[in-house]
């Protein structure tokens, strides 16, 4: 029989034991290891049964164990010191309170962090990969650091699948039903107890409502909206039902509701508990771009402001950043432009926004594009001041991609920057790893490098000896070896077979072989099966009788994504192979607890994705803080920060090609040739440098490459670097440029969109009508200068809206510029009868070689982030010649 209804009864905890719930719906216990030891040491068979999840746990110790724990003083200090360590990390002063007094600009004062996945801990399922991931590291580095963050997502009552395997090898999914209850989440309610609920208006007179949960992850607040209330009809009740589900106008449903609701989330949550307003919106990816449109809503709706449309975008675009994690077009949401017109017009529309307006900010204007469709990555683009990419090659691969929106403009002035992705230490190194760096620089300073990133509190770990690394490599590979063997034994459990066929099980995989690891969604471009292009030669490095591999795989491929369950499926059945079942596994259901293993087990940490389309690749770094040395093709993070000593750079084949169909004939070829050079590198580099011992049995080349990845890559790949990068590059100018927007009634933000419409209006009137230089000859000499002589119409124009610019530098064959330098040109009097205004200014012939300039006239105002900001760039007539200003 099944019950009709299930809730959950909690434990009535001695009053003596109370300060375990606060630790216990605080998250921090999650990357804490103090409270978890605490928590382990209540009852260590429960604490394993339940996953390691503090909640369950209280809810299942016997009450007799709770009586004995209330009476054991031992236990009680050790709960003390825990709960007053809670509430002086959640209270006392850290890096960010340290900016506040600095007298510099103040930060914003609060910031709202927007993604519609988060991974926080195994125990709260809420994530389905590297975005989820990302953004629970974001918010624990920013609570380490102190920053004032409140994070804003879905709750999804199934959240992602878990993963099992058939008899085949085929991929299974299943979504256990998730209870709040069970959860370290509580639900945000009025001053009158009754649960704070938020409501969205849908075409036909329907209402979508969410309640709100709030986990608390550190200092940071996280609140996710829930659905799956009895005041939604079953279809809206269904709407955060699980992570990238349902068809298009369920996913366009859930982004709204995280955009907008979230919007009035934290709106509702500043009120009830007075945390400060945010003054800066940080969204990733297009999910949550809608969240642009809740607050112009907000400021056209205020009777105190008066704003309309253009003036409350401006000063929307102020306060927000748009992040894109994506390097390919395939990767952004795009929805019918009738399905969103349905949504936003009518008895659906906003009070205060036009239908059309919303139309045109995910518009794909540029050449190629869609009229017909609605892109959420152009509208988080226009909705946002700043932008940026997650690594620098990605930075550059999506100023290329969203090109289209800048016309006029090279790739490299498109205003997209990059701030690198991090991880959090505290939340993937091992314990051990820890230990062995405080017992040589101490463990305060230890806890301080880990939050902040700072280069030089890494200084000392080079002092580590020898024996002491490797003796700790050797017992984490050990514990990753356990931890396989267990899992492989219960997923042959779930695939049908019985006890008496897994003896085998015992014996697979040995704590001194030279283990790789591979972990990570399961799109074709991340080739998971790249490893297996020959079976033949990854056979014989396998079984080498000196120098064997083994290799951990795991990995889930989307629901929907039959092309992924294939590959899994021939990576299984190779697995299977009896002849090599001892050296390879594949470890179904990835997730964070498996990973807390595999990355400090690891010897190697594998990455091949199709460059570039890597946009940072997250997992490498989290291996590396364990001292685990790459071997990636060079993507992501791993082409900015490999230096030929912490790992290896897999070659790639055809480089500058572009992205290849990976179905084709060339992609094909590619892969051969770059699994033949991961062989290679695996049999000539990897496996020989581990297995070359000296005298002592130790590896000391390989040692050597373990300690400099350590301490020159543990500070940089850090999420609290990037949280500090995110606050003083970004959050801190958007604050700014939003008080500003925002000063006197708005009256910044009206002057800009005057502004801004009369220059779009006057455009087309700025002409360069007549470009001359001092060239008295073709070849000019290193050191001399040109003067040059610009004429400019501009129209409806005034000097002051414009800035006349010489763009010069290297030439190709196509007297295209690169490497360019910019000089502005001084106006020389005022506009003649015609308007016409002529510009002068010197140009310094500073290298040698091929060179060339062209001149161009460009908005200017001092509010703008960015000279392409407008999109708008007026270039000499054809007529003039290029070839005029060009010198060879």
């Amino acid at each position: 029989m099944k019950a009709i209804r299930r809730f959950t009864v909690r434990t009535v905890l001695p009053e003596q034991l109370q300060p375990l719930h606060e630790l216990a719906l605080n998250l921090r216990w999650s990357w804490h290891p103090e409270t978890r030891d605490l928590f382990r040491s209540m009852d260590p068979e429960v604490w394993a049964a339940t996953g390691e999840d503090p909640v369950r746990l209280l809810g299942e110790v016997p009450a007799a164990r709770l009586a004995a724990l209330a009476a054991d003083r031992r236990f009680l200090r050790r709960l003390g010191d825990l709960a007053d360590d809670l509430r002086e990390y959640l209270t006392g002063p850290r890096w960010y309170q340290a900016q506040l007094d600095g007298g510099a600009t103040p930060p914003p004062a609060a910031v709202a962090y927007f993604s519609p996945e988060y991974g926080i801990a195994a125990a709260l399922p809420q994530y389905s990969g590297g975005l989820g991931i990302l953004a629970g590291d974001h918010l624990k580095a920013a609570s380490d650091l102190g920053v004032p963050v409140i994070g804003v997502g879905l709750f999804y009552r199934h959240g992602y699948f878990r993963q099992s395997l058939d008899r085949g090898g085929w991929q299974q999914e299943r979504y256990p039903l998730l209870d709040p209850d069970e959860l370290a989440v509580s639900l945000l309610r009025e001053a009158d107890g009754a649960p704070t609920r938020v409501d969205l208006a849908l075409p036909g007179g329907r209402t979508l409502a969410a309640h709100i949960w709030k986990a608390q992850v550190g200092r940071v607040p996280l609140l996710l909206l829930d659905s799956d209330i009895e005041a939604n009809s079953p279809a809206e009740r269904d709407i955060t039902d699980r992570l990238y589900g349902g068809g298009s106008e369920h996913r366009l449903l859930q982004e709204m509701l995280l955009g907008i609701g979230g919007v009035r989330a934290v709106r509702a949550y500043c009120r009830l508990t007075g945390h400060p307003a945010p003054e800066v919106f940080h969204t990733n990816e297009g999910h949550a771009g809608f969240l642009g449109v809740e607050r112009i809503r907000e400021l056209v709706a205020d009777r105190a402001t008066g704003l309309d449309f253009a003036a409350a975008l401006e000063s929307v675009r102020a306060g927000t950043l748009f992040t894109t994690h994506t390097p390919v077009p395939a990767g952004i949401d795009r929805f019918d432009r009738d399905l969103v017109a349905r949504h936003f017009s009518g008895d659906a529309a906003l009070p205060g926004v036009p239908v059309e307006p919303v139309l045109a900010l995910g518009a794909e204007t540029w050449r190629g594009g869609d009229p017909k469709l609605f892109n959420m990555a152009a509208m988080g683009l226009r909705l946002a001041q700043r932008a940026n990419g997650v690594s620098t090659l990605h930075g550059e691969v999506s100023r290329s991609m969203f090109n289209g929106l800048w016309p006029g403009f090279d790739p490299t002035e498109v205003p997209i920057t990059s701030v690198t992705n991090g991880v959090h230490a505290a939340t993937w190194i091992d314990p051990a790893v820890v230990r062995l760096g405080a017992a040589e620089i101490g463990a305060e300073r230890a806890e301080e490098a880990m939050t902040t990133g700072e280069t030089q509190r890494w200084t000392g770990l080079e002092r580590i000896g020898n024996t002491e690394i490797w003796d700790l490599r050797r017992s984490l590979r050990a514990q990753l070896v356990d931890e396989a063997r267990r899992r492989l034994r219960a997923s042959w459990h779930q695939r049908g077979a019985g006890e008496a066929e897994l003896g085998w099980v015992s014996s697979v995989l040995d704590p001194d072989v030279l283990t790789i690891g591979f972990a990570r969604r399961v799109p074709s471009y991340k080739r998971l099966t790249l490893m297996l292009r020959d079976p033949v030669r990854l056979r014989a490095l396998l079984l080498h009788p000196t120098r064997p591999v083994q290799i951990v795989v795991a990995g889930k491929a989307h629901p929907a994504d039959d092309g992924g369950k294939r590959l899994i499926q021939q990576m299984v059945a190779f697995a299977d192979d009896p002849t090599v079942r001892h050296r390879i596994v594949f470890l179904p259901d990835y997730d964070m607890a498996m990973a807390q293993h595999l990355y400090p087990g690891c010897d190697v940490w594998l990455n091949n994705p199709l460059r570039p389309l890597e946009a940072c690749g997250t997992s490498g770094m989290k291996a590396a803080l364990n001292g685990c040395l790459n071997l990636s093709v060079l993507d992501g993070w791993w082409d900015e920060w490999y230096d030929g000593q912490n790992g290896w750079a897999i070659p790639t084949a055809d480089e500058g090609a572009g992205v290849l169909d990976p179905e084709s004939s060339e992609a094909e070829r590619r892969d051969d040739i770059e699994a033949a050079a991961l062989y290679d590198l695996i049999e000539e580099q990897v496996a020989g440098r581990f297995y070359d011992r000296g005298d002592d049995g130790l590896p000391h080349r390989w040692i050597a490459m373990v300690r400099h990845t350590l301490v020159t890559l543990g500070p940089k790949v850090l999420a609290g670097r990037m949280v500090r990068e995110y606050v003083e590059r970004l959050y801190a100018p958007a604050a700014l440029a939003q008080r500003e927007l925002a000063a006197r009634g708005h009256a910044g933000a009206r002057e800009l969109a005057l502004w801004k419409a009369k220059v779009r209006e006057g455009w087309p009137g700025v002409l360069v009508e007549h470009v001359e230089a001092d060239c008295p000859a073709e070849a000019q000499e290193l050191g001399s200068s040109l003067a040059l002589r610009v004429q400019v119409a501009l129209g409806p124009l005034e000097p002051g809206d414009v800035e006349v610019q010489v763009v010069s530098g290297r030439v190709d064959e196509t007297d295209g510029i690169s490497d360019a330098a910019v000089l502005a040109l001084k106006p020389v009097g005022g506009p003649d009868l015609d308007g016409r205004t002529r510009y002068e200014g010197s140009l310094e012939l500073g290298r040698t070689g091929p060179f060339g300039y062209t001149v161009r006239v460009l908005p200017a105002h001092p509010r703008l982030a960015s000279p392409a900001e407008l999109g708008l760039v007026a270039l000499p007539a054809e007529s003039n010649g290029m070839d005029a200003g060009l010198l060879r």
